[in-house]
């Protein structure tokens, strides 16, 4: 049986303020941080029906997000985009989601425009 191919709405570049870091300074002083959001879904009933019930509510995505990105630091970034990652997935519509946190103030020795993590985690079967 031919399984229908997920559909995808994405978040992108949601910027917070957040205390994440492995140094004392990043803990103390806080940072920006970056993130994109991709989540694969059927999109089919809200297009089908016009139905706002049917489909996956942007504003609790952010709302979730930021939660968790200005909530309890992490020492990783790739800490922060697995606890994102969960999250999202938490939401029942969302199959499948990508993460990419990045970190464009790392504390790095010279020039860079960013760090970038990204993780990819499917909803697990349900038995």
């Amino acid at each position: 049986m031919n399984k229908q191919p997920l559909d995808r709405i994405s978040l992108l570049g949601l910027t917070f303020f957040g205390y994440h870091g492995a140094y004392p300074p990043e803990r103390q002083l806080g940072q920006r941080f970056e993130v994109d959001l991709e989540m694969s879904l059927d999109c089919r009933p809200a297009g089908r029906t016009d139905d706002l019930t049917q489909a996956l509510d942007y504003s609790a995505v952010y709302t979730l997000a930021r939660q968790v990105v200005e909530g309890e630091p992490v020492n990783l970034i790739e800490t922060l985009a697995e606890r994102l990652a969960q999250t999202v997935l938490a939401l029942p519509r969302v199959e499948q989601v990508a993460v990419r946190v990045r970190k464009p103030e790392a504390p790095l020795p010279g020039v860079f425009q960013t760090v970038q993590v990204e993780v990819t985690r499917a909803r697990e079967e349900r038995s």
